[in-house]
């Protein structure tokens, strides 16, 4: 299976690019094709160009800067997410990301006279989101009924890729960790993605 790991964390040595070293080594081990989007590392500029905001309705979407990403995105049979949650957001440069590179005419079709938003995604089968928040879990899932999640499941792949299955893993009060709990987080990622083929 074709999969595209992005992650999204300023700082190397974090939790989520920990995360990421483990995701891409289980996934290699297994046999998958592994691309990688490390958003941060290749200094990729969140902000939708002058050219594709003017070009988002026009049918050909101007695609120069970003040709490689979207080729990724397109060819992918399982994405793998991984970024810090904050202010109960995407960081920037992920959501730069979904603004740039799903895109009219290659993540969906805009709709039209006669029908719906059209999924162009349709190879995309698996989605794991790993994201770390500061918060306990009450304030995310009762408080706010997790919005980042929401956005994901319904936005983005209810949007996209409606055939995808997801999985959304949280670490909660990511600040405040010890050990056993980021043993215990790394086997729920490893036991996630056990079920890839």
């Amino acid at each position: 299976m074709k999969c595209l790991v992005v992650t999204a964390h300023p700082l190397a040595e974090s939790l989520c690019q920990q995360f990421a070293r483990q995701v891409i080594a289980q996934l290699k081990d297994m046999g998958h094709e592994i691309s990688t989007e490390d958003l941060y590392g290749q200094g990729f500029d969140p902000a939708l160009t002058v050219d594709e905001r003017a070009s988002y309705y026009s049918g050909s979407y101007h695609i120069s800067d970003i040709t490689e990403q979207l080729e990724r995105l397109c060819e992918a049979e399982g994405l793998v997410l991984l970024f810090p949650t904050w202010w109960f957001g995407f960081p920037a440069i992920l959501k730069g990301w979904f603004d740039r590179v799903w895109a009219p005419g290659f993540a969906y079709d805009h709709a039209s006279d006669f029908g719906p938003i059209k999924p162009r995604l349709d190879r995309l089968r698996r989605v794991l989101v790993i994201t770390t928040l500061g918060s306990p879990w009450w304030v995310d899932r009762l408080l706010l009924r997790q919005p980042v999640r929401r956005v994901i499941k319904h936005a983005l792949l209810g949007t996209c890729a409606k055939r995808s299955k997801l999985t959304y893993l949280c670490l909660y009060k990511s600040e405040n960790l010890n050990t056993v709990r980021i043993e215990q987080f790394s086997d729920t990622i490893r036991r996630a993605l056990q079920g890839w083929h």
